[in-house]
């Protein structure tokens, strides 16, 4: 369930990444999958520093899967300010 449109993400916050002039925050969000309850699967969601109204935080399909939480969060943790923003730019328009 999304969070409430006030908040862009109750996911863990990664970086701060810029692109096309505008700054991105990007947290790491899980993604419960009862067929599977030997991963973590996780996906990147995306808010604008200067989010319009009714702009949307943009999310990735789940990006990371791992055996356990913290090998998921180190996983999202080493990912570069490069990898961030190819993702990022897989989800906008």
């Amino acid at each position: 369930m999304p969070p409430p449109s006030d908040v862009p993400s109750h996911g863990q916050h990664l970086a701060t990444v810029s692109h096309d002039g505008r700054f991105w925050d990007v947290y790491l969000e899980f993604d419960d999958d009862p067929r599977r309850p030997d991963s973590y699967r996780a996906l990147l969601a995306y808010s604008a520093a200067d989010r319009n109204e009714g702009e949307e935080t943009l999310r990735t399909a789940p990006v990371i899967i791992e055996p356990s939480y913290e090998e998921a969060v180190r996983k999202a943790r080493h990912l570069e300010d490069h990898q961030l923003i190819a993702f990022l730019r897989s989800v906008l328009p």
